[in-house]
C-alpha cells in the first residue's frame, strides 16, 4: 500500500473574454516500496514541487517513478527534475535513451507494484493513462489527469468536453470504467473527490445515453 499525498490541487479558470486559460495540474506523490510522481504541472514549478517532496522528507533522486498521465505542457513540465526514475508520459516508457515497450494501446495495464498499477484511459488524448493506487487506508485512489477535469464534470460533461477529448466516446467509458473501480478520484485540475453510489450511477446513465 501507499501513502498518497496530493501535493498540489490542479485548477482552470477561463479568462472572461474565454481568449486564454489559468491552468495548471494535480501532482500528486506516492510513498511507498515506490516512490511515484503523478503529473509534474508546468515548467515554472520547479522549487515548488522540490520544496514539497523535502516536507516529505524526499528529493528528487529518490523518486523511482514519474507518471505523466498524459503529454501536454502542464503535466510534464518537471521530469527532468528526476533523473533516477523511469519515465512513463501516456502510452511510453523510458528510462534514460531506453524506451520500453508495453501494450497500453491493447489495454494491458502496467504493474509498478503489487498497490499500484498503471492502466489505459485514452480519451482527452488517445495516449491518456490513469494510476491505481491503494491507499495505507486500503483504498482505491485513481490520479486521472484530465480523464476527470474537476468534480463539476460529473454531472455536466460540457466541462470536460471544451477542455478537449480526441475521442469522447473512449473518453466516457473510461470515466466510467474508473469510477467502478475507485473510491477517490484525483482529477487534472481540480480537488480529490470521493466516488459515491451516485456518481456511479450518473456515469452508468451518461454511457447508455451515449448514441455509440
Amino acid at each position: 500500500m501507499s501513502e498518497i499525498n496530493v501535493l498540489f490541487d490542479g485548477y482552470s479558470i477561463m479568462s472572461a473574454n474565454e481568449e486564454e486559460m489559468t491552468a495548471n495540474c494535480s501532482c500528486t506523490l506516492l510513498k511507498g516500496s515506490h516512490n511515484i510522481i503523478v503529473d509534474t504541472m508546468t515548467a515554472w514549478d520547479g522549487e515548488k514541487i522540490i520544496t514539497a517532496l523535502k516536507e516529505h522528507d524526499l528529493n528528487p533522486e529518490d523518486i523511482h517513478y514519474v507518471v505523466s498521465t498524459h503529454g501536454h505542457s502542464d503535466h510534464i513540465g518537471n521530469n527532468n527534475l528526476f533523473l533516477n526514475a523511469k519515465h512513463i508520459v501516456g502510452f511510453s516508457i523510458s528510462f534514460r535513451n531506453k524506451y520500453y515497450m508495453h501494450p497500453f494501446d491493447k489495454g494491458e495495464p502496467y504493474i509498478i507494484n503489487e498497490s499500484v498499477k498503471v492502466i489505459p484511459t485514452p480519451g482527452h488524448t488517445l495516449s491518456d493513462v490513469t494510476v491505481l493506487a491503494t491507499s495505507l487506508q486500503g483504498e482505491m485512489v485513481a490520479m486521472t489527469g484530465d480523464l476527470f477535469e474537476k468534480f463539476g464534470d460529473v454531472e455536466n460533461p460540457k466541462i470536460w468536453l471544451e477542455a478537449g477529448s480526441e475521442d469522447p466516446v473512449k473518453q466516457l467509458k473510461n470515466r466510467l470504467k474508473v469510477v467502478e473501480v475507485a473510491d477517490w478520484i484525483v482529477p487534472g485540475h481540480g480537488s480529490k473527490f470521493q466516488v459515491t453510489p451516485e456518481i456511479r450511477q450518473c456515469l452508468i446513465n451518461q454511457v447508455g445515453d451515449s448514441p455509440t
